[in-house]
């Protein structure tokens, strides 16, 4: 039987930290998330390996590696409201919960979200809330969020996603797909939002934000 927390361990030391993940509370987090839990059973030893993990009907646990660069990136401060679109499994909310005060999930998949709702309360992650709903809605009734966090690559993000944010609010996501993804944050100001460019970054799709085919004539 694998030894989880020593992978856990090591997950966190060779594949976090060479990737210039430096947030201390962020390293706490997964240091102490059982990522196991958020994987099928009879994935639960693959858990840590340096590779998304898939879920069924396309949706995978995103590597260790570039999940921990984007919470990074999105600034979580104790005192915030995250919207976490598409959590899959639950094990991003999980890690989010760490970091903020309240984490409010949004999954299609009625399975995962299940599975989420259910592993998070096991776990006593009693400051997250999964709701099941279309991932390119958000969820606006318990909005405006500090942070809206985008769980896989997307081609385009609606502009209803922004307007959830809160004054200064920041929402971060990957634009574009394989080597061509982008990780972009942007932040509101009044009614303007401005996006930078962060790194590049390799993650599987997210389900629902496909461009839509232009008409040509």
């Amino acid at each position: 039987m694998l030894d989880f927390d020593t992978a856990r361990q090591n997950m966190v030391d060779c594949q976090v930290r060479t990737s210039d993940v430096t947030n201390h509370a962020l390293l706490d987090a997964l240091s102490t998330v059982p990522r196991e839990r958020f994987v099928p059973q009879d994935k639960a030893e693959l858990a840590y390996i340096d590779e998304d993990i898939a879920l069924g009907g396309r949706r995978y646990l995103m590597e260790p590696a570039p999940l921990a660069k984007l919470i990074q990136a999105a600034g979580v401060s104790p005192d915030d409201v995250v919207l976490d679109i598409g959590c899959g499994s639950g094990y991003s909310t999980a890690v989010l919960s760490r970091l903020a005060s309240i984490v409010i999930a949004v999954e299609e998949d009625a399975g995962l979200a299940a599975l989420a709702s259910q592993t998070l309360s096991d776990l006593d992650y009693d400051n997250t809330i999964v709701v099941r709903g279309s991932l390119r809605d958000g969820y606006p009734s318990e909005g405006p969020y500090d942070v809206i966090f985008l769980g896989g690559a997307v081609d385009e993000i609606p502009a209803n996603l922004f307007s959830q944010l809160r004054e200064g609010g920041k929402l971060l996501a990957v634009e574009g797909h394989g080597n061509a993804g982008v990780a972009r944050l942007y932040m509101r100001n009044g009614d303007d939002f401005s996006g930078r460019s962060l790194f590049n970054c390799a993650i599987q799709p997210l389900p629902g934000f496909e461009k839509k085919p232009e008409f040509v004539f």
